[in-house]
């Protein structure tokens, strides 16, 4: 006879938090009051601005460096090549382009000393990465508060403040918002599938699925799982590990991007700080952990995750007849998320190994 399965292997984190967000989205969706096609046109939205700030997480948590919140650096480096170009009046395509080119830039240099830092503190990354995106936060208020319109010169006086120095607490994005999200944009019924948007969020998917299985994949994967032997191996470690990070910033830099010029306008000094925090609990409610982590969870988890944060502020409020608790559950959603997979990750590997 065959040997049973231990029942804790149907019963572990990949498949106990997607269940409970896909139970919760269902119950919190019929008691919002919802229509189906506004929260699929809502879920299909954020699946193309979140996408590739929740891909970022991936390559990080495989090389067993746990979940990098420290994505807020490569959201800030965009936002400081977005604020740039503004500055000086380059708009249409040449904008664009040189927004790439800068955000991309700055990306890998915030990375490449990322990477550096976090090889002095393996085993501490994720709070490291959190304390690092306070610090970066501080720097980048700092210059966008009181360096544009001093050192800085700004030609643009439409972003700056009254009193001649510092930048406003919104900024429009006019000139840059639906460029690329209107391509191959079709309905069905009420339905608006972006296609294109869509494709490119697969693409970046597919795009890391790849590099998981090449040669450099293989480097990653073994630095997470042993990385006492890879000097055996002949792989450099640190190396491997700042490429992961200069990689990961890159991801967040183009994955804002792609979020602001969906919106059409940020907020200057607030849009980037719950980008850790959003993008990290989808990625765990697709079943994820700080220890692994799949393509499929994450486009899986952006799905859950935000179906449930649609619709349990509108069943929030129809419970308890209050907005502001509505509001609440947004945030309970968030960083509930986190609290219940890694609850169930410690959980897992505490229990003793089942053996034939």
């Amino acid at each position: 006879m065959k040997a049973k399965a231990p029942l804790n292997c149907y019963f572990n984190h990949e498949r106990i938090v997607p269940a409970v967000f896909l139970v919760l989205s269902f119950l919190a969706w019929q008691i919002s009051g919802l229509t189906g096609s506004f929260v699929l046109n809502q879920v299909i939205t954020r699946f193309i601005r979140d996408g590739l700030l929740v891909l970022a997480l991936i390559i990080p948590v495989v090389a067993g460096m746990g979940l990098n919140f420290s994505i807020t650096v490569g959201a800030m480096a965009i936002q400081t090549s977005l604020l740039l170009v503004i500055a000086y009046n380059i708009e249409g395509v040449p904008g664009i382009l040189l927004v790439m080119v800068i955000g991309i830039f700055l990306s890998v240099l915030l990375g490449y000393v990322l990477g550096r830092i976090l090889n002095r503190v393996k085993g501490k990354e994720m709070i490291t990465t959190i304390i690092i995106g306070f610090f970066v936060n501080s720097i980048y208020q700092l210059i966008f508060l009181v360096g544009f319109g001093t050192v800085i010169p700004v030609f643009n006086q439409e972003i700056i403040l009254t009193r001649g120095i510092g930048v406003r607490n919104t900024v429009d994005l006019g000139m840059y918002r639906n460029t690329i999200d209107k391509l191959w944009l079709f309905s069905i019924g009420e339905i608006q599938i972006p296609l294109f948007m869509i494709l490119i969020v697969l693409l970046f998917a597919g795009g890391i699925y790849y590099i998981l299985h090449t040669r450099f994949g293989r480097q990653v994967q073994a630095v997470g799982s042993a990385a006492e032997t890879c000097a055996v191996l002949g792989i450099d470690t640190d190396r491997v590990r700042i490429k992961v990070m200069i990689l990961s910033t890159v991801l967040a830099a183009l994955g804002q991007f792609i979020y602001l010029q969906n919106i059409g306008m940020f907020d200057v000094y607030t849009a980037h700080l719950n980008t850790g925090i959003i993008s990290c609990a989808a990625l765990l409610a697709g079943g994820a952990s700080i220890k692994s982590a799949k393509v499929r969870q994450a486009l899986l988890g952006i799905f859950l995750f935000h179906t449930l944060f649609i619709v349990s502020p509108q069943a929030g409020q129809h419970l308890f007849r209050n907005a502001a608790l509505g509001e609440y559950f947004r945030s309970f959603v968030a960083y509930g998320t986190i609290a219940l997979a890694l609850i169930v990750n410690v959980g897992n590997e505490n229990r003793p190994i089942q053996r034939k």
